[in-house]
């Protein structure tokens, strides 16, 4: 349901009608919406975070992996999970149980980020003095660009592109290197 139409959407009413089951079952055997909705939120997240870590890790080395990051975050595929993102921020102001999954899931994003950026370093492919900065900033710009992305702003490899760029510079690569990577085919 909640890729389907959005986060807002998992209400007592909607479960129960999901589950053909009465509203009151629901609520009997979850301890509350507010859990119920943060649970939905990190399944989705957590499944699409190992699903992108398994294709990161078969791609050949961190300058590939970076390049197909970007490309796959940025590609258009994931608006329904970019939606449930979006609705988590904003619902997380009045969530606590929610807003704690999202920082947990944003942490583990960055962790992922961070462990591609720190293999770069270590094989000298990447100059970075901050890689775990690096990796929110990234983090923060994909995040940005695709909530862009929900209401049609910017053309998509317009976004691609200047996610790109801003990754090059934070990580002391040659301008169109990630470009040039992805176009190979090993991003």
């Amino acid at each position: 349901m909640a890729l389907e139409e959005g986060l807002q959407s998992v209400t007592q009413r909607a479960v129960a009608g999901q589950a053909s089951i009465a509203p009151a079952l629901v609520a009997h055997y979850v301890g509350s919406m507010d859990e119920l909705v943060a649970e939905t939120f990190e399944a989705i997240v957590g499944d699409e975070l190992d699903e992108v870590a398994a294709l990161l890790e078969a791609m050949p080395d961190p300058l590939a992996r970076i390049a197909g990051l970007i490309e796959t975050l940025l590609g258009g595929s994931r608006h329904d999970v970019t939606l449930v993102w979006v609705q988590a921020w904003s619902a997380g102001r009045r969530n606590e149980a929610l807003a704690d999954a999202v920082r947990r899931q944003m942490d583990n994003w960055q962790a992922l980020i961070r462990d591609v950026i720190d293999e770069g370093v270590e094989a000298s492919v990447f100059r970075c003095d901050d890689p775990a900065g690096a990796a929110w900033h990234l983090l923060a710009m994909v995040d940005g660009l695709n909530a862009h992305a929900l209401v049609r702003w910017g053309a998509p490899a317009a976004q691609e592109t200047a996610a790109r760029r801003a990754a090059e510079a934070l990580l002391g690569l040659d301008a169109g290197s990630l470009a040039r990577t992805a176009e190979a085919g090993t991003g």
